[in-house]
């Protein structure tokens, strides 16, 4: 028995507990020693917790939680690394005696020899309560009552413990194992770059969805979802290194040793969902989804871990009209979500173009590819960081407010300002625009492949009418990930406002898209051209909340059907049933239905327009009382005695027949301008 019990103490459960520890040997130990009636919550405390002498049983709950403790332990103990003990010890619930016995069944369980003797006389006096500890209490985690029939020394035996998961008890939160206190409440929180969302937030984001969508459909494009789980290497550049996927993606394991993530955009899980179904798909084969992806990057002000997009995509379209429909689709979803022409620009620029700037500064090849994607990158944060900022990324590094250093791409200073040179450009004119550019890239043919594209895109766009400021040529434009192989784009707002402290806010870039001619072809092994777009939802919703297009109150509630006599709750759940079968959102007061005032309180917090109240008086008359909510709100503040309060008065309670209470809220909601469903 005692070599099992070091086997117990020295395990996982227990080691890192030294009060546990001692609180099982102290049990087991008076046990074996034939005290089992002196086992009381006061000697447990002051024997083995070391409690002082003037410890109070009945006001201190220590032993009552540390026994909770050890049951839970043990339990743990023998679903883990005690699966194959011979010895069970087990703490019944209500009781601070242990139950020792074969932790195998009895019939394949040898008899007690060399210690039987022992435990008869460690358990005389006190066999019989322990029998009846066994035959009526559960003696083990999830065992319902039953009668033992294992060996207590000289009762019967107990059943083998069942299989089978641990209760919820058993995951709650452990004593503190260095200090042994006892068990604090788990702290709310939520990790930083993730947002909660409320009622408003999740309406407004609703209606831009919708918006989007119809516009979205109006090109032609139609819906497709795909998984907010990929294989790691499907997600195209965020590749496994030795250990584990790099920066940029939330990845784990399965059970087959596969690297999963979440997915960072929505354009590589398409490429892999067209791939997949390559054969029946129609070509070119136009798309667009909407979701959330996640980014497992530093969070910061308007940083976050979590967004969502809305994208559009054209697979199997080499035509540079591809690309120039992006751009008009773009434009046409930022205005028909509400931001007027002048207050936003679609920019557009090319890859192939930037590939020939990297060229002329000596990093093309693939040996340079590494610098080149940092070059990109650091280019990418124009609108974050200014000139300065990319400067600093282009150089040796740069180190943030927080003190955090992002290593550079190290170019010369040449080098560094060639960049810089070709990124300043303010000059609008198209012609212009293209005379400079490619004379940066004149030794590239790449490069200049890359300027013919623009000028074709450019083309589009004037024979549509959409170069009259809201598409243009533009060599700042870069786009971040690495997959992008020819014209890309980007949609910023152009316009001002100011935050809580009157500081202007500039929400600069809120969507953009590209050319991705190579991410299809690494799943088929030959070339399919693509394109697509992206809207950054949830930043573009903050500036349409912040420029004046989305209201920031929640939706009206529903009606609450109040309850006035508990013994009628069906009576008044037959009205809330009429109510929503004529579409209008109605609820039954849930709460305790005590205080009528309280119900009241609570329709006002849900933001009811009305509540329904129907008392013994008015069901003995067959009526129901309508309570106008919003009236009442509009009243608190006039003056009892003018005129206006006294109508006001009358129309915010008013009686109305029974059977014309779905009418009678209509009307009601009509008048606040509430639809119904």
């Amino acid at each position: 028995m005692r070599p099992a019990l070091d086997r117990i103490c020295s395990s996982a459960q227990f080691k890192s507990s030294p009060q546990l520890t001692a609180f099982l040997r102290y049990v087991v130990e008076t046990v074996l020693d034939g005290r089992a009636d002196s086992i009381k919550a006061y000697t447990i405390a002051v024997d083995a917790l070391g409690r002082p002498e003037n410890f109070d049983p009945i006001g201190d709950a220590i032993v009552r939680v540390e026994a909770r403790r050890l049951r839970r332990a043990l339990a743990q103990y023998y679903d883990g690394d005690g699966i194959e003990e011979s010895i069970s010890i087990v703490m019944a619930p209500g009781s601070y005696v242990p139950g020792i016995g074969w932790h195998r069944h009895a019939s394949d369980a040898p008899p007690f020899e060399s210690e039987s003797d022992a435990w008869s006389s460690a358990l005389s006096g006190s066999a019989a309560r322990l029998k009846r500890i066994a035959e009526s209490r559960v003696v083990r985690h999830g065992t319902p009552r039953q009668p033992a029939t294992a060996c207590w020394a000289g009762a019967p035996l107990l059943p083998p413990r069942p299989r089978r998961p641990l209760p919820a008890e058993y995951s709650s939160p452990m004593a503190d194992p260095k200090s042994g206190n006892k068990p604090t409440k788990l702290k709310a929180r939520r990790p930083g770059g993730l947002a909660d969302r409320g009622p408003a937030e999740i309406a407004a984001t609703r209606a831009m969805v919708e918006t989007i969508r119809t516009v979205f459909e109006r090109y032609g494009f139609e819906p497709v979802e795909t998984p907010a789980i990929e294989y790691t290497d499907a997600l195209g550049k965020f590749l496994p290194d030795l250990d584990r996927p790099n920066e940029g993606v939330f990845s784990f394991k399965d059970d087959d040793e596969q690297w999963l993530s979440l997915r960072y955009d929505l354009t590589a899980p398409l490429a892999r969902y067209v791939a997949e179904n390559f054969e029946t798909l129609a070509k070119p084969y136009r798309s667009y989804r909407f979701g959330w992806v996640f980014r497992n990057e530093k969070p910061g002000p308007g940083r976050f871990r979590q967004f969502m997009q809305f994208d559009a995509d054209t697979v199997g379209a080499p035509t540079m009209a591809a690309d120039a429909e992006m751009c008009m689709l773009a434009a046409d979803t930022i205005e028909a979500l509400g931001i007027p022409r002048g207050s936003y620009v679609v920019k557009v620029n090319n890859r192939k173009v930037l590939d020939g700037i990297m060229d002329s500064i000596g990093i093309g090849g693939a040996e340079n590819a590494g610098k080149r994607l940092i070059v990109l990158r650091a280019i990418d944060k124009l609108d974050r960081l200014g000139l300065d900022g990319v400067r600093l990324l282009l150089g040796k590094g740069r180190k943030d407010e927080s003190g955090d250093f992002t290593k550079g791409a190290d170019l010369p200073e040449q080098a560094v300002d060639a960049v810089l040179g070709f990124l300043s450009n303010e000059v609008y004119n198209v012609d212009e625009t293209f005379a400079r550019v490619e004379a940066l890239v004149s030794g590239s043919d790449q490069g200049l492949d890359g300027v013919t594209e623009l000028r074709g895109i450019a083309e589009l766009i004037a024979a549509a009418g959409y170069d009259d400021g809201r598409v243009r040529i533009d060599t700042s434009v870069v786009r971040g990930l690495e997959y992008y192989t020819g014209p890309v784009y980007e949609v910023e707002l152009t316009f001002e406002v100011k935050d809580e402290k009157g500081r202007p806010v500039r929400f600069g870039s809120v969507g953009g898209g590209g050319r991705y001619d190579g991410l299809v072809a690494r799943f088929r092994g030959e070339p399919v051209p693509a394109t697509g777009f992206s809207i950054g939802v949830s930043r573009l919703q903050a500036a349409l909340t912040a420029l004046g297009k989305i209201s920031s109150k929640p939706e009206p509630g529903p009606v609450v059907v109040t309850i006035f006599d508990r013994d009628r709750t069906a009576d008044y759940q037959r009205m809330v049933s009429a109510l929503r079968n004529a579409g209008i959102r109605a609820e039954l007061y849930l709460g305790n239905p005590k205080n009528i005032g309280n119900q009241l309180k609570y329709a006002d917090k849900r933001g009811s327009p009305c509540v329904v109240i129907q008392g013994g008086d008015e069901k003995a008359r067959g009526e129901v009382l309508i309570k106008d909510l919003i009236i009442g709100a509009e009243i608190a503040g006039l003056s009892k005695e003018r005129d206006d309060y006294l109508k006001k008065q009358a129309e915010a309670q008013f009686a109305v027949p029974e059977a014309g209470l779905v009418e009678a809220v209509q009307k009601l909601l009509a008048r606040r301008g509430i639809a119904t469903i």
